[in-house]
């Protein structure tokens, strides 16, 4: 059988490996020059800003949505199977009847759901590329390796959503997942960012191998792969009795029928624990400190953002998609974990004096938020979660690009570092300030309120009163940290500290011989130029040595990556509906 390909359906992903292809030919033919590493970055750049106008194209396109790698209408199924065949013919449930090209089963579907989920991801990789170019300025990582796997983990996130059979979404779940150990293991000689590394890679080998345990479960019930099948043959009744011969057939009939249940149940359980630990769901959340500290912060916002988008896409396509007639299983189960992953979020954030450990376990709490609407049995909660990821994208990945811009300067990274901001540096400082007060949900960061609204709304209408509530209470809880942070960037520097202050945030590189900052004694005086660095001349780790001698081509993709996460997070404070009119009805397509 010789399937037909819609190219312009896969156009996001070719843009992108050819993208890839191109990153690696040229770091191999470029010559070592200053320029090969902007170059390089402009490369990728323009390879994922291509592929979002793609996406943005597909978007205002008319007509049903576009399907690739389809299954002929009327091959028949398998003949046995845990619950019985099902004729791929009977499913035709869109346009076009059982014969129609709706009926056919497809293993890419381009709808709604899709391109949300791949515009998020490239807008998100703009972001994370415009980090890269500053994190690849220092000299210290080679350049065209992290290009190429952050490229390929972008190919993963853009194919996740599209993807409606169950190898399809595995294969493009561990595309997202696999670059990412590399990357965060790039920054070479840095025992941390080796130690964060094996951290991860334990854990996703772990998570994947469960979720591949729950799927084979899935598989064996149902003989299908497809996910719309698989829900056909889910919902419906028991096929007939398969021909067993001797005299205990009738008894195996009703055996296979009775243990059906009770697997099922298992598989459920396994499949969203698989997807638990790639969103970093309590129980399943314990990596996310060290990985989040331990990583370059490029790959931290990567995972906080990009990574987890890609992680609920594929619980959300098994839970709504395939399992859908099961969700008096999944459901509770699923609001128990969120009650649980929200609130362990929240107090393990209260005791951080880290700033990207302190976004690192609030990440965790977001996720509890996101994934409260799918605890409740009702069909719209699957925008809700999705509107509440789409308006948490964009705060997040502003606060970790200050974050950045600061940990250039000083090594430690702690939250004392950040007092005073607002007086060195009040570009920055009224920045992070805003986003950290967007992700409180308080004025004027109305972005952060209206996706908890949103979130609160499905909830009470979907019969979950009782997680509005630990919601609202963890909503409290979530205030004191983000505020707590936000005022140190307001908080005077005392005199007696002025020695010690951390240099000015995108000021004269340091060794320049200028004063970062008032009451700041000149590098090279013999006294420590910011917080947790050494004295000019002492030994420095080369890493934070290259750092901070990088100097204004490190300092530009930042700021530009601040000013595009400050713009969409006011533009979403100001007219919410924007997101709010993506996410129509019906999001996810028939395969």
């Amino acid at each position: 059988m010789i399937q037909s390909i819609d190219y312009y359906a896969v156009a996001p992903l070719l843009v992108l490996v050819l993208t890839a292809g191109a990153v690696l030919l040229l770091d191999a033919f470029l010559p070592r020059r200053p320029y090969a590493r902007p170059l390089l970055g402009a490369v990728t750049l323009t390879g994922v800003l291509g592929a979002l106008g793609v996406v943005a194209a597909q978007a205002v396109r008319d007509g049903d949505p576009m399907r690739t790698f389809c299954v002929p209408a009327g091959l028949p199924g398998p003949a046995r199977a845990g619950i019985g065949a099902l004729d791929i013919g009977t499913l035709g449930s869109g346009p076009g009847g059982p014969g129609g090209a709706a009926s056919a089963l497809c293993s890419f579907v381009v709808d709604d759901f899709t391109l949300v989920f791949a515009g998020l991801a490239l807008a998100a990789g703009v972001v994370v590329v415009l980090l890269s170019m500053a994190e690849l300025s220092a000299g210290d990582v080679p350049v065209g390796e992290w290009y190429f796997l952050l490229l390929c983990t972008l190919v993963g996130a853009v194919a996740l959503p599209a993807s409606r059979d169950l190898v399809m979404l595995v294969v493009a779940l561990e595309l997202v997942s696999l670059p990412v150990f590399a990357l965060t293991a790039l920054r070479r000689y840095d025992g941390r960012s080796s130690e964060a590394a094996v951290k991860l890679f334990l854990v996703s080998v772990v998570s994947t191998a469960v979720m591949l345990f729950g799927v084979s479960l899935l598989y064996g019930m149902t003989g299908t792969v497809y996910l719309d099948r698989l829900a056909q043959v889910l919902r419906g009744p028991v096929a007939e009795p398969m021909a067993i011969p001797g005299p205990d057939a009738y008894a195996s009939v009703l055996r296979i029928a009775y243990d059906l249940p009770p697997v099922l149940i298992v598989a459920v359980v396994l499949v969203i624990a698989g997807f638990g630990f790639k969103v970093a769901a309590v129980p399943f959340h314990a990596w996310a400190g060290d990985v989040y500290q331990g990583a370059p912060i490029p790959v931290a916002a990567l995972l906080s953002v990009i990574s987890k988008a890609a992680g609920f896409a594929g619980l959300i396509l098994i839970l709504v998609a395939a399992l859908r007639g099961q969700i008096a299983v999944w459901a509770p189960l699923v609001a128990i974990i969120a009650a649980l992953t929200m609130t362990v979020g929240n107090l393990l954030a209260l005791r951080q004096r880290h700033a990207v450990r302190l976004l690192a376990w609030s990440s965790v709490a977001q996720s509890g938020y996101i994934l409260a609407p799918l605890g409740v049995r009702d069909d719209e909660a699957v925008s809700a979660s999705i509107a509440y990821l789409v308006f948490y994208a964009a705060m997040n990945l502003g606060a970790f690009a200050v974050v950045m811009l600061v940990s250039r300067r000083g090594a430690r990274g702690g939250l004392d570092d950040y007092r005073g901001l607002a007086f060195r540096n009040p570009a920055a400082g009224l920045a992070l300030a805003f986003f950290l007060i967007c992700l409180a949900g308080l004025p004027p960061g109305l972005a952060g309120l209206f996706a908890k609204v949103v979130v609160f709304r499905e909830l009470v209408d979907g019969g979950g009163a009782w997680l509005a509530l630990v919601m609202a209470a963890n909503t409290v809880v979530g205030l004191y940290y983000y505020v707590a942070w936000a005022a140190r960037i307001f908080t005077p520097v005392p005199v007696t500290e002025g020695a010690r202050a951390p240099a000015t945030v995108g000021g004269a590189p340091a060794g320049a011989g200028v004063p970062s900052a008032v009451g700041e004694v000149p590098a090279g005086a013999g006294v420590p130029s910011a917080v947790g660095e050494a004295p000019a001349g002492a030994d420095v780790p080369s890493a934070v040595a290259g750092r901070a001698g990088a100097g204004r081509a490190g300092w530009v993709p930042v700021g530009v990556a601040i000013v595009l996460a400050g713009v969409v997070a006011v533009v979403f404070s100001i007219a919410p509906q924007v997101v709010l009119d993506l996410l129509p009805e019906g999001l996810i397509a028939s395969g």
